[in-house]
């Protein structure tokens, strides 16, 4: 009886032949190492059934052979772009270093204020808008986000820098 060489020797021995098999076939690199890696993977799958006195080199080869047509097959289905692409968006702003204590100091709110801030200041709902999700009031939600906007003070007092809104987005004058 015939034992098998360990599978990491195979791969020693012919994963060079099968590299430039795959190279040869497929157009670029990238491809040629999909098709590479995908015959390994589907010779290790069937490398325990295989019988000790066969060929290796030419069935990896015509597993090589099989994994570069997929690649090519796949290709061919891809889609192509017809227009030209959006241009990326720019990276986002990097938050100035006291906002992790701006962050936090909302994120301690208690639930109802921290949400009417969020819809009234970073959702630009008005008031009446804000009471008809969170229930209740305008008077009530006006209420919570000022005493939202009182709280984020005394706790940010000295380590915040509150900057003045932009002319003509007084929010307070919508309800």
């Amino acid at each position: 009886m015939e034992t098998k060489e360990p599978f990491e020797t195979v791969v020693a021995r012919h994963g060079p032949v099968v590299w430039r098999v795959c190279r040869a076939v497929l157009p670029g690199p990238a491809d040629a190492e999909d098709a590479w890696s995908e015959t390994f993977l589907a010779a290790l799958r069937a490398w325990p059934q295989l019988p000790a006195s066969a060929n290796v080199q030419a069935w990896l080869v015509t597993i090589a052979h099989r994994k570069a047509l997929d690649v090519v097959r796949a290709r061919s289905r891809a889609a192509l772009p017809v227009d030209p692409l959006p241009e990326r968006p720019a990276p986002a702003a990097a938050e100035p270093e006291d906002a992790a204590a701006l962050w936090a100091a909302v994120a301690a709110l208690p639930d109802k204020q921290r949400r009417v801030l969020a819809y009234r200041h970073l959702g630009g709902l008005s008031y009446r808008e804000v009471a008809g999700i969170l229930g209740g009031t305008p008077e009530a939600a006006r209420r919570a986000a000022a005493d939202g906007l009182a709280t984020l003070r005394r706790t940010l007092a000295g380590t915040w820098t509150e900057r003045p809104a932009p002319r003509g987005t007084q929010e307070e004058t919508r309800t």
